[in-house]
């Protein structure tokens, strides 16, 4: 006999973790509000969605601001020339400023040893006409134990992203195998306190965004036992804008299996 209670708490547990995770995707500065996606080269440049003069070289990206333009970096007020430094990648910084629509961000980053800034305005098109993301029931029976395989030493592994020609680095600890329709295994990425994984599967393209969806997962207990709850499968910013970077899952994590759950296309 079903625990109707326990089957109602999982489904309760589920819609109010993913209300927040929406919230925090529609949030103004989110990826939602990105306006686009600049990459700096060497001749300073200026775009119609950020102050300033851009540009990068050996010593990191540099902005010039014109008389009357302004950024605050750190909580400080920046005019004239302001120099990042070596932005680290995963690791991009933020500068604001005030626009007729509101707070407006800079995200200055690095991917793949490229500099790229990414302006975020609240009243961007994108995030205004933003709804929600449509997603399967929350379903049980795409919850499942798994073990946590570590590999002799943690792996630096490049994989490709939706930018052509753009590859990114994470560090894969190991390994997690289960069972869902038959014996499967995903190789892991450390993420935070915990692990991430980085999927297909036969609803991608279908249901499913194609290129990928993520699932961050709890560090495995001192057993190596971790559980895996595919209804917590999330699209990537790319599912939503032109202006990211997202990675494409390795090989091996292409699952040869329907996981009908999680986040669908969006709308």
């Amino acid at each position: 006999m079903v625990d109707q209670h326990s089957a109602d708490e999982f489904v309760a547990n589920w819609r109010a973790w993913h209300d927040a995770h929406e919230s925090d995707r529609a949030a103004p500065d989110g990826f939602l509000a990105i306006t686009d996606a600049h990459w700096l080269t060497d001749a300073p440049q200026r775009f119609d969605d950020v102050p300033g003069a851009w540009s990068t070289g050996e010593a990191g990206p540099v902005v010039v601001l014109a008389d009357g333009e302004t950024l605050t970096i750190d909580g400080r007020l920046v005019t004239g020339e302001h120099a990042f430094g070596r932005v680290v990648s995963g690791a991009p910084v933020r500068g604001t400023w005030g626009t007729g629509g509101g707070t407006a961000v800079v995200e200055v980053a690095n991917f793949g040893g490229n500099a790229v800034i990414r302006p975020r305005h609240p009243d961007n098109p994108t995030l205004v006409r933003y709804t929600g993301t449509p997603t399967y029931a929350p379903d049980e029976s795409f919850v499942v134990e798994a073990v946590f395989t570590p590999f002799d030493e943690p792996r630096e592994v490049s994989v490709d992203t939706v930018v052509d020609g753009l590859e990114t680095l994470f560090d894969a600890p190991g390994t997690v195998s289960f069972d869902l329709d038959g014996p499967r295994r995903l190789t892991a990425f450390r993420d935070d306190d915990g692990l991430r994984l980085l999927f297909t599967d036969r609803t991608s393209g279908v249901t499913t965004y194609a290129a990928s969806r993520n699932l961050h997962i709890d560090a495995p207990d001192a057993d190596g036992h971790v559980r895996i709850d595919f209804n917590r499968a999330v699209n990537l910013p790319c599912a939503y804008t032109a202006s990211a970077m997202c990675p494409l899952p390795p090989a091996e994590n292409r699952l040869d299996v329907a996981i009908e759950a999680g986040e669908m296309i969006p709308r």
